[in-house]
């Protein structure tokens, strides 16, 4: 008979099997996440509640419709042409001789993106540098 003391075995952790479905987990959580896009934030324009000018320089009316259409000073253009656009606008500025000719964007909410970069490309080919976007405050148009 052996009666002799034994040492107690120390218990051992194993943390293998631990890290394997701890990594499992991981993986499983990182497949079946969503991420959310940045396109389905939902933004309201144009709205600004600026003060009025004093003076006002000359300017050129340019309005964009939700269609695509465009007025130039409250004269209806035939087509959609950046060209079109363009020759309108330099017409209307050597009508406003005005050093100082402010081209005053008014687009509707709907209006395509590209429609008002039509009229921005119009400008600058027709060299009127200084644009405005008109906007509405309190549902009244300015």
């Amino acid at each position: 008979m052996n009666f002799r003391h034994r040492r107690p075995e120390e218990p051992e952790i194993n943390l293998i099997p631990f890290i394997d479905v701890l990594l499992v987990v991981l993986i499983f959580l990182m497949l079946s996440t969503t991420y959310s896009k940045y396109s389905e934030l939902q933004i309201t324009l144009p709205v600004a509640d600026a003060e009025r000018l004093k003076e006002r320089p000359s300017e050129i009316l340019v309005s964009v419709s939700a269609e695509g259409n465009y007025q130039v000073n409250r004269q209806p253009l035939e087509g959609r042409s950046v060209e079109l656009l363009a020759a309108s606008l330099q017409a209307a500025a050597t009508a406003a001789a005005g050093p100082n000719t402010v081209v005053i964007v008014s687009a509707d909410a709907l209006a395509a993106h590209q429609s008002v970069i039509n009229v921005l490309d119009a400008a600058r080919r027709a060299s009127l540098p200084h644009l405005t976007f008109a906007t509405q405050v309190n549902g009244g148009q300015r």
